[in-house]
Protein backbone atom coordinates (compact mmCIF):
# COMPACT_ATOMS: atom_id res chain seq x y z
CA UNK A 1 0.00 0.00 0.00
CA UNK A 2 1.83 3.74 -0.66
CA UNK A 3 1.89 6.13 1.38
CA UNK A 4 -0.82 8.10 -0.07
CA UNK A 5 -3.88 5.40 -0.02
CA UNK A 6 -2.51 4.76 3.74
CA UNK A 7 -2.88 8.37 4.69
CA UNK A 8 -6.13 8.56 2.85
CA UNK A 9 -7.45 5.64 4.45
CA UNK A 10 -6.51 7.17 8.26
CA UNK A 11 -8.61 10.52 6.46
CA UNK A 12 -11.52 8.58 6.16
CA UNK A 13 -11.63 6.49 9.22
CA UNK A 14 -11.69 9.63 10.92
CA UNK A 15 -13.71 11.33 9.02
CA UNK A 16 -16.21 8.38 9.50
CA UNK A 17 -15.49 8.28 13.18
CA UNK A 18 -16.91 11.87 12.88
CA UNK A 19 -20.34 10.91 11.15
CA UNK A 20 -20.33 8.37 13.93
CA UNK A 21 -20.18 10.52 16.29
CA UNK A 22 -22.98 12.45 14.72
CA UNK A 23 -25.16 9.36 14.50
CA UNK A 24 -24.81 8.74 17.99
CA UNK A 25 -25.78 12.12 19.03
CA UNK A 26 -28.89 12.08 17.17
CA UNK A 27 -30.49 8.94 18.88
CA UNK A 28 -29.24 10.28 22.48
CA UNK A 29 -31.66 10.26 25.16
CA UNK A 30 -29.66 12.88 27.21
CA UNK A 31 -28.19 16.26 25.42
CA UNK A 32 -25.59 16.08 23.36
CA UNK A 33 -22.14 17.72 24.04
CA UNK A 34 -20.65 20.15 21.29
CA UNK A 35 -17.88 20.97 23.34
CA UNK A 36 -14.75 19.20 24.11
CA UNK A 37 -14.82 18.89 28.67
CA UNK A 38 -18.07 20.92 28.67
CA UNK A 39 -21.49 20.53 30.11
CA UNK A 40 -24.17 21.42 27.27
CA UNK A 41 -26.57 23.87 28.16
CA UNK A 42 -30.60 23.59 29.32
CA UNK A 43 -32.11 22.75 26.32
CA UNK A 44 -35.97 23.27 25.50
CA UNK A 45 -35.98 20.12 23.04
CA UNK A 46 -33.47 17.68 23.39
CA UNK A 47 -34.60 15.44 20.29
CA UNK A 48 -34.49 18.18 18.00
CA UNK A 49 -31.01 19.56 19.78
CA UNK A 50 -29.69 16.34 19.50
CA UNK A 51 -31.06 16.13 15.57
CA UNK A 52 -29.64 19.18 14.88
CA UNK A 53 -26.08 18.65 16.74
CA UNK A 54 -25.77 14.78 15.20
CA UNK A 55 -26.45 16.20 11.48
CA UNK A 56 -23.99 19.09 11.97
CA UNK A 57 -21.37 16.54 12.96
CA UNK A 58 -22.65 14.17 10.21
CA UNK A 59 -21.96 16.83 7.35
CA UNK A 60 -18.83 17.56 8.92
CA UNK A 61 -17.26 14.24 8.68
CA UNK A 62 -18.37 14.01 5.11
CA UNK A 63 -17.08 17.15 4.06
CA UNK A 64 -13.78 16.42 5.90
CA UNK A 65 -13.74 13.00 3.88
CA UNK A 66 -14.04 15.08 1.02
CA UNK A 67 -11.53 17.38 1.61
CA UNK A 68 -8.92 14.35 1.96
CA UNK A 69 -9.07 13.80 -1.81
CA UNK A 70 -5.96 15.49 -2.60
CA UNK A 71 -4.11 13.58 0.00
CA UNK A 72 -4.52 10.68 -2.94
CA UNK A 73 -2.22 12.78 -5.63
CA UNK A 74 1.09 11.96 -3.66
CA UNK A 75 3.41 13.40 -0.83
CA UNK A 76 4.65 16.47 -2.70
CA UNK A 77 1.04 17.86 -4.17
CA UNK A 78 0.85 21.35 -3.82
CA UNK A 79 -3.41 20.66 -3.69
CA UNK A 80 -2.59 19.28 0.21
CA UNK A 81 -2.98 22.69 1.16
CA UNK A 82 -6.22 22.53 -0.05
CA UNK A 83 -7.16 19.97 2.53
CA UNK A 84 -5.21 21.87 5.38
CA UNK A 85 -7.20 25.18 4.67
CA UNK A 86 -10.55 23.57 3.99
CA UNK A 87 -10.27 21.69 7.07
CA UNK A 88 -9.59 24.94 9.14
CA UNK A 89 -12.88 26.91 6.99
CA UNK A 90 -15.07 23.60 7.91
CA UNK A 91 -14.19 23.72 11.69
CA UNK A 92 -14.55 27.35 12.07
CA UNK A 93 -18.44 26.94 10.04
CA UNK A 94 -19.25 24.41 12.53
CA UNK A 95 -18.59 26.36 15.77
CA UNK A 96 -20.59 29.37 13.98
CA UNK A 97 -23.10 27.67 12.75
CA UNK A 98 -23.42 25.53 16.36
CA UNK A 99 -22.83 29.03 18.32
CA UNK A 100 -25.22 30.96 16.09
CA UNK A 101 -27.81 28.62 14.85
CA UNK A 102 -28.21 25.90 16.97
CA UNK A 103 -27.54 27.23 20.65
CA UNK A 104 -29.74 30.09 19.63
CA UNK A 105 -32.86 27.78 18.46
CA UNK A 106 -32.72 25.15 21.46
CA UNK A 107 -31.11 27.32 24.13
CA UNK A 108 -33.79 27.24 27.24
Amino acid sequence: MSGAVFGFSIWIIIGFGIVLLGIIDIFSKKPAAFWANSKPFEVKDVKGYNRATGLLFIAYGLVFNLLGIPLLMGQNNPFIILSMVGVMFETIVMMAVYSIVITKKYKK
